[in-house]
């Protein structure tokens, strides 16, 4: 009996900390409910690699041989979602190209591909960002710089929806910051990337962003190496203000945790082609 519907697939890109995984899961779960139907939780690459122990005794799922798996079972039709900000590569290449290869060896597959969070003229994303900026203002009137951080890419689309969440959530903040700058966890060395700059270190390493408090606005949907609470992100901020005593930064939750997430989501599962 052929599936009442496509399987919907969330699809992050990977990691190898056991909380993205978990993290996913529990979006996925969510999403679900929002549907009223399944949605699978899977990882374009690496999250293999963690040990089940680590993840409640199931292995972490990753897409393409999931795809194979479920295509020999009988299961044809897919939705694939998304759990990236803008066009990264990993959704313009690596994505299309395998999916290439898996329907000229099932081409009884029929898979849609929602877009990625980003999109021009919702203004959700960086809603979210506002809510998490001011969850650490409080209720304080005193006003903040805000860096508004993300991974860095190579790709200058992604790049740039970063710029114009940072321009977003300077109007949404108004007078509760001082500044929204944009800057990027890490960037390739070759000047073609230049586009990334600045980094958050080199941020914080400028003033008038070497005193006062900062807040770190999280552009990163999942915890793991990167933006967990000993990640890489808070490693950067407890460097800079060992360095500048009179810097004081504040990291905020993660878009992720945010329930308009969701929704977001939802919305993109209905537009998929």
């Amino acid at each position: 009996m052929p599936d009442p519907f496509p399987l919907t697939l969330l699809v992050d890109n990977g990691s190898l900390e056991p909380a993205a995984t978990l993290a996913l899961r529990e979006l996925a779960t969510k999403l679900a409910t929002r549907l009223g139907q399944p949605v699978e939780p899977v990882s374009l690459l690496h999250s293999s690699g963690i040990d089940p122990r680590w993840l409640e005794g199931r292995e972490a799922v990753i897409l393409f041989p999931e795809l194979e798996k479920r295509l020999a079972a009988g299961t044809h039709e897919f939705v694939v979602v998304p759990l990236f900000f803008g066009p990264s590569r990993a959704l313009t290449a690596y994505l299309p190209e395998n999916l290439a290869r898996l329907k000229a060896k099932y081409p009884e597959l029929q898979i849609r591909v929602a877009p990625p969070l980003f999109a021009e003229g919702d203004g959700r994303l960086a809603m979210i960002l506002a809510d998490q900026v001011k969850a650490v203002l409080g209720d304080t009137t005193a006003a903040d710089r805000v860096a508004l951080v993300d991974h860095g890419s190579p790709v200058a689309a992604v790049t740039d929806v970063r710029n114009q969440l940072a321009r977003q959530l300077a109007g949404l903040l108004g007078s509760r910051a001082i500044a929204v700058a944009p800057c990027s966890m890490e960037r390739r060395p070759d000047p073609a990337y230049d586009f990334c700059d600045p980094l958050l270190a080199a941020l914080l390493a400028t003033p008038p962003w070497t005193a006062g408090r900062v807040i770190v606005a999280m552009q990163f949907l999942l915890p793991g190496r990167h933006a967990g609470p000993a990640g890489d992100v808070a490693e950067i901020c407890r460097a800079a203000e060992a360095a500048q005593p009179a810097l004081s930064t504040k990291m905020t939750g993660l878009v992720g945790e945010h329930p308009l997430l969701i929704e977001i989501l939802a919305d993109r599962w209905r537009t998929a082609e």
